[in-house]
């Protein structure tokens, strides 16, 4: 390689770091997802064996504000501290999700407090807005299981982060 080659190589390779530089510094003025960050994803929700629960790829994107309470407690702690444009794949334990599955959950009540046409695998919901599912029926007896259908499940969750907004902050994207 002659000089002028040599000198072209290294204007080149310093352009580079210095556009590389560039980004890296505006990509610092993203908001990073913060108690009381205003976050929009879009995610999918999988069981271990890659059944998918639910989506919204493709649809509505779902907002929550980070600290609040609004989603499950390990996916809030899981995407603490992401911005705008990542994406993380993430496996939430049942103690961070629904919780374990409680047998004592499982209540009998009396046929006339369920709906006549009810069956084993039916979902109910209560005036309180509790849901149950019937897991059998025994003459006059119909045992609910008010347990959350995930209650139990590892979650397995694909997220990618649309916005952050801090309280009073303009939208990162």
């Amino acid at each position: 390689m002659n000089y002028l080659q040599k000198s072209i190589a290294v204007a080149f390779m310093s352009a580079m770091f210095t556009s590389e530089a560039v980004s890296g510094e505006a990509g610092s003025d993203q908001s990073a997802i913060a108690d009381g960050s205003k976050v929009t994803v879009e995610y999918t929700l999988a069981l271990p064996d890659k059944t998918i629960v639910e989506t919204n790829v493709g649809k509505e994107p779902i907002s929550y504000t980070q600290g609040n309470h609004e989603i499950i407690p390990g996916l809030e702690k899981a995407l603490a501290g992401l911005k705008a444009g990542d994406k993380k794949h993430v496996t939430i334990t049942p103690e961070d999700a629904y919780g374990p599955y409680d047998e004592q959950k499982k209540v009998t009540v009396t046929k006339e407090q369920v709906p006549p046409e009810v069956k084993v695998g039916t979902r109910l919901r209560a005036q309180n807005g509790m849901e149950a599912k019937v897991v059998s029926i025994d003459g006059n007896s119909v045992v609910v299981d008010t347990n959350h259908p995930l209650a139990g499940k590892s979650l397995v969750f694909d997220i990618n982060v649309l916005k952050v907004e801090k309280q009073g902050a303009k939208p990162v994207e």
